[in-house]
């Protein structure tokens, strides 16, 4: 059995929920595919997050970690390729805000994901949802997640693979965005379970 490190974050940027959060909180303590789901959920600050999931990755010594993030305006599951040394966007949830400061003085440019990617959209597709790999993981607080996760398996010289998943929008943020993609949690969840399953 592998102890899967599934991560999701508090709502954020005046939304009144986050579907990565209902879906960790969801599947923490499951077991899947023979593997136990160890959901946790971040905050979104630039402060903090890198060292609460570091401190879960020292915790529960996962053999995978998983993040999870919202891309409120897709309208498939997005897998990262890459992760950069940059953070930049607007304010997070404590006021923090940076504008192309480096996550890590003296690290890489840039990680990319261990997680199959490829195989994971491959098979989310078979099951009938939309799936894309995705190039960027932006320069928000999911790019230093998978950055600083990456960053911390590559110097340590880990047994363990990490990477970050976008998600589209759940029904609710669509009930008060008409603009707004968005998938049922039920699907979201069952999509995250077929990434799981890859693993």
């Amino acid at each position: 059995m592998l102890n899967i490190l599934l991560t999701g974050f508090e709502a954020f940027l005046g939304m009144k929920s986050n579907p990565t959060e209902v879906i960790v909180r969801n599947l923490d303590g499951e077991t899947i595919n023979g593997n136990k789901i160890i959901g946790k959920v971040l905050p979104v600050d630039f402060t903090k997050t890198s060292s609460v999931i570091l401190e879960h990755v020292e915790e529960h010594q996962p053999s995978v970690v998983i993040s999870l993030g919202l891309a409120a305006g897709r309208n498939r599951i997005t897998p990262e390729r890459i992760a950069i040394n940059c953070m930049d966007g607007e304010a997070d949830n404590a006021g923090n805000q940076y504008d192309g400061q480096k996550i890590l003085e003296d690290a890489p440019d840039a990680y990319f994901s261990t997680l199959p990617i490829k195989n994971m959209v491959a098979k989310l597709q078979e099951h009938n949802l939309p799936a894309k790999i995705s190039n960027t993981a932006g320069t928000y607080l999911c790019n230093q997640t998978m950055y600083t996760v990456r960053h911390h398996i590559e110097t340590n010289k880990l047994n363990m693979i990490a990477g970050f998943v976008h998600i589209p929008a759940h029904h609710e943020l669509a009930t008060v965005n008409s603009k707004l993609p968005s998938w049922s949690v039920k699907d979201l969840e069952a999509a995250v379970k077929v990434i799981i399953g890859e693993i």
